[in-house]
């Protein structure tokens, strides 16, 4: 596949990056020269030092024969600008980089297609999402609901209390029980398990369940005694505070604490129903946070645009007795590290929005994506075409690569956990766990026979 990317700035390299090692053909164009430096000697791709707006640059990098074109640069009028010229000049499918919410409505999505632009991205709106979600469940590090809950993907840390230590899988996840475990994480290794692997103290384990059963799980894992949040700090009062502050459910109490006075005002007047409480100060001052009373504060969430910062202030809070921590670590070489000292959720927008392009390249028919960082995979929803492989054979007979699972499917608005003797038929929307980015491999299974 041919993919060009308008924009070398933090999400269109790791974008750039990821491509390349998935032997696709990979155009990133900038008109910074800088930004480009060792880009094309150090990955498969070609760099092209132009304006993504130029009509001539857009046709040197090929951009006729794309299959999809992504503008990503930090402006959002160049983003829809070079989107709908690459869609004139023959690209068959463009997402655009915004930051302007009013164009997320679904009203307006006709107006983009009719000029070009397939979908929009908002990062950080996207991560917001996955911030609210978090906190909605106090004792989760991560939260992925697909049809409204009919099925939940939940990343918890294991810690002594949990009754599910040291049995074998087999005993734990049989047909008949309301969990599979389709990933655990143990120091830096990913585990896709078998029925001998038993769960371990500090595994960070992925849970796939329904809603019904999250009070059972929360059991089953020894998080009984953690407190709902109600009362959330969040330090940093840029865009995704602001999307956050609005998303969260409203019997949450919602601090934002911002070092600059100007945005403190600028804040008051985007949250104006009431969202959060607007505080002028240092999110890292402990005197601060003892007067706004951390000490019955639920939630802490670091969102300034520095991610030893955001670490710091959540250990620091985990100290002033806060179970549950958030913070965005921008610089992905500092994610090992959060997760060693034991930062709660990490969230990254750069691999949330490639989540998200990524989602556009496959061809089978696939509904959401997610990047789980912490283990190294991609989760998906394919939903089955007719007569695809899929549907062809029970499970345990279709052959799926390694590092594979699948741990539920969605029946007419029903969550259904999946074993060995599981027919999937047409139309399921099927919930597939899949190590070391292989999506492009699995999605051959799901696609009507004869494209594959």
């Amino acid at each position: 596949m041919k993919v060009v990317i308008a924009g070398a700035g933090a999400v269109g390299t790791h974008l750039s990056k990821l491509l390349s090692t998935e032997n696709h053909d990979c155009v990133l164009i900038d008109d910074d020269e800088e930004r480009l430096s060792d880009m094309d000697s150090q990955y498969d791709l070609m760099a092209v030092n132009a304006s993504p707006t130029s009509i001539q640059a857009l046709k040197d990098a090929g951009v006729g024969s794309a299959d999809l074109f992504v503008g990503v640069t930090r402006h959002e009028s160049r983003n829809i600008t070079a989107c709908i010229l690459a869609h004139a000049l023959g690209a068959k499918k463009t997402v655009a980089r915004i930051d302007n919410y009013e164009y997320l409505s679904p009203q307006n999505q006709p107006f983009f297609k009719n000029l070009g632009i397939d979908s929009l991205i908002y990062p950080e709106v996207l991560a917001a999402m996955d911030i609210t979600n978090g906190l909605k469940l106090s004792w989760v590090r991560q939260r992925w609901d697909v049809h409204d809950g009919a099925l939940v993907l939940l990343g918890i840390k294991l810690r002594e209390t949990a009754e599910i230590l040291d049995q074998p899988l087999k005993d734990l996840c049989g047909p008949d029980d309301p969990y599979h475990v389709v990933a655990i994480k143990r120091g830096g290794e990913t585990i896709i398990p078998g029925g001998l692997d038993r769960l371990q103290v500090l595994d960070l384990a992925y849970f796939m369940t329904t809603k019904e059963y999250i009070p059972y799980i929360r059991k089953i894992v020894g998080k009984e005694h953690y407190e709902d949040v109600q009362n959330v700090i969040i330090m940093g009062g840029g865009k995704t505070a602001v999307r956050a502050a609005i998303t969260i459910p409203d019997y949450m109490n919602v601090k934002i604490i911002e070092r600059s006075a100007e945005r403190c005002e600028r804040l008051n007047q985007l949250l104006t129903r009431g969202d959060a409480m607007v505080i002028h100060g240092d999110g890292r001052d402990l005197t601060l946070l003892k007067e706004e009373n951390i000490k019955n504060t639920q939630a802490f969430v670091a969102l300034t645009g520095n991610a030893e910062t955001n670490i710091l202030a959540c250990l620091t809070a985990k100290k002033l007795g806060v179970r549950k921590t958030v913070a965005m670590v921008e610089n992905l070489d500092y994610v090992s590290m959060a997760e060693s000292l034991d930062i709660g959720t990490i969230i990254n927008k750069k691999t949330v929005a490639a989540s998200h392009i990524f989602q556009m390249m496959l061809n089978a028919d696939v509904r959401n994506m997610r990047s789980l960082m912490m283990v190294d995979s991609d989760v998906a929803e394919f939903v089955a075409a007719e007569g695809s492989r899929v549907t062809k054979k029970p499970v345990k007979a279709l052959g799926m690569p390694s590092g594979v699972t699948i741990g539920g499917l969605v029946r007419n608005g029903k969550g259904i956990l999946v074993n060995g003797n599981t027919q999937i038929e047409a139309g399921d929307s099927v919930m597939v766990f899949c190590h070391e980015h292989r999506l492009n491999v699995v999605e051959k299974y799901f696609k009507k026979q004869g494209f594959f």
